[in-house]
């Protein structure tokens, strides 16, 4: 056996080498039904949180005016929000449904 350096660091190859990738091998484990069910749910939030900023962009719109902004040309101010549950390919997801005090919050996302 020679010693060999990688990184500053001195090892020993020999015929050990294979075994040790083979041990390796067998202690990462993948499971592919873990993964599936981890991107599920990231999908699942990522259309919950865009369905969700779409709403509030809409409410914006309608005011003429940012949540909290005071300015001349505002049209009306929000009162709250509603949650209500939508079924997607992606899972349920919880929209949180802006209400304004005088105009009808009507929205063609949902």
């Amino acid at each position: 056996m020679e010693p060999t350096t990688q990184e500053g660091k001195q090892h020993e190859t020999g015929p050990e080498g294979p075994q040790q990738a083979r041990k390796l091998s067998q202690v990462i484990q993948i499971d592919e039904g873990k993964i599936q069910e981890h991107l599920g749910e990231v999908v699942r939030s990522t259309v919950e949180e865009t369905l969700n900023a779409m709403l509030d962009a809409e409410a914006d719109r309608l005011c003429c005016a940012e949540r909290y902004e005071r300015t001349e040309a505002r049209k009306d101010t929000r009162a709250g929000s509603y949650q209500q549950q939508l079924h997607t390919k992606a899972g349920e997801v919880t929209l949180k449904v802006p209400k304004l005090r005088t105009l009808p919050f009507e929205t063609a996302i949902i």
